[in-house]
């Protein structure tokens, strides 16, 4: 595990370069790099200064396939429910790679950082896809790629997951962001225009 070393992005490089990537380098990302993303993680905004987010670092290879089984499981069962969620783009091929007892929710990433909630107030929700979205640019400086894998939230809140993962029963699993080294090109999806509706001066 090769220590990852910034690269010279500026903040808007982050923001215009970040992408979803969905194709890794199965290696795990170390334990220095590791920290140096919850540092960037914690930096973000927070409601009355609460910080209501704690982490949980999962490397292991049997508990992340376990993890994406479940998923993939409970997925198929509600596909019908979820299937608005998917965009046309993804939607039937996702499904078909779910369905797929090879394939990987984590698209093979060897690390994945969930991102909880501690019962604070109403806006730890909020403040944890803050720290997701500090997270995931600092991991693009970094070289590395990242992506949310919202699909897991369901089981990550099992009680039987949450035994797994030593999650306390108070505390709520919000943002799971799979980071790895990437195997290739993420894919450049483009953005529509800011939809402006109003603009007062």
């Amino acid at each position: 595990m090769n220590h990852i070393t910034e690269t010279p992005l500026s903040t808007l490089d982050a923001i215009f370069t970040r992408r979803s990537v969905r194709t890794y380098q199965h290696r795990k990302i170390d334990d220095g790099t590791v920290r140096a993303l919850l540092d960037a993680a914690v930096q973000a905004p927070t409601a009355v200064h609460m910080e209501p987010w704690a982490f949980v670092i999962v490397q292991d290879d049997t508990l992340l396939r376990r993890l994406s089984d479940a998923a993939k499981a409970s997925w198929i069962n509600e596909a019908k429910q979820y299937e608005a969620l998917h965009v046309p783009h993804l939607g039937r091929g996702f499904a078909a790679r779910v369905a797929d007892p090879a394939f990987s929710l984590f698209y093979d990433a060897g690390t994945l950082i969930v991102i909880c909630a501690k019962p604070l107030g109403p806006f730890v929700d909020a403040d944890c896809w803050l720290a997701a979205e500090n997270l995931m640019l600092a991991a693009c400086a970094l070289g590395l790629g990242t992506c949310c894998i919202g699909s897991v939230v369901p089981v990550l809140r099992t009680p039987e997951m949450k035994t797994a993962l030593s999650i306390p029963t108070e505390i709520m699993p919000v943002a799971p962001v799979i980071v790895g080294v990437p195997a290739g090109a993420a894919t450049e999806v483009p953005r529509k225009e800011p939809h402006i509706l109003s603009w007062k001066k």
